[in-house]
């Protein structure tokens, strides 16, 4: 395994940091579908024991990041065409509902998110896209009240990371994509509720129909390759 793992000092919440630290190479890619992981080597990599390490592995198994190796280990769990396709029902289920409570308190998201936004789309740095696109919808789960929204949507923002991560290295975000958001802000500033929610629900329809097929292709092009 490459050394991109940072070593971490003995605290009470080291099983956490060290399940964060799995969580966002996963998430970004340096820890790359199909990657095998074995408990010796990540702390050896960490400067921890194989305590908190296996600790961090469960969690990560339970939450569908990692799945069983044969042998010895496990590995980090590949991509998946169809669940991509369930996560963006869900995620356009809990956006719809933000994006209606938001419109309800006639929220005004912040121009700099769409500004800052639209400035990522136009560069090549994936992780600023990615990180534009979520800091868009949190605004959204913030402003709809309901903590439990953002709760529930967090798990599926990490599994979408991975995706948006590997789908943008190879294709572009969608040209469209921040003129719907800003749409959505509009919408909901207006306190234009059931627009804010249509325009929501169709905006993640369209995004998980872009991305499933580019994730299809991305996919298909590493099988060619294999």
């Amino acid at each position: 395994m490459p050394a991109y793992l940072l070593k971490l000092e003995t605290t009470p919440d080291l099983v956490d940091r060290v399940h964060r630290s799995l969580l966002d190479a996963i998430s970004d890619g340096s820890l790359a579908p199909g990657a095998r992981l074995t408990q010796e080597e990540i702390a050896a990599q960490l400067h921890v024991s194989r305590q908190p390490v296996l600790q961090a592995l469960r969690q990560l198994k339970k939450d569908g990041f990692v799945t069983d190796a044969p042998g010895r280990g496990v590995l980090v769990a590949p991509l998946d065409v169809e669940f991509t396709r369930k996560l963006y029902q869900v995620r356009g289920a809990l956006d719809a509902l933000a994006a209606r409570l938001a419109a309800q308190l006639r929220y005004r998201i912040d121009a700099k998110i769409i500004e800052q936004g639209r400035k990522a789309a136009r560069g090549r740095n994936v992780q600023a896209m990615i990180d534009a696109d979520l800091a868009f919808h949190q605004a959204i789960y913030a402003a709809s009240g309901n903590p439990l929204i953002e709760q529930s949507a967090q798990l599926h923002w990490r599994h979408l990371r991975r995706v948006m991560g590997a789908v943008l290295q190879m294709a572009r975000q969608r040209e469209t994509v921040w003129d719907e958001h800003e749409a959505i802000a509009r919408a909901i500033a207006a306190g234009d509720a059931d627009k804010a929610a249509r325009l929501i629900e169709e905006h993640s329809a369209n995004a998980g129909e872009n991305l499933t097929a580019q994730l299809g292709q991305v996919l298909k092009t590493q099988g060619d390759k294999a």
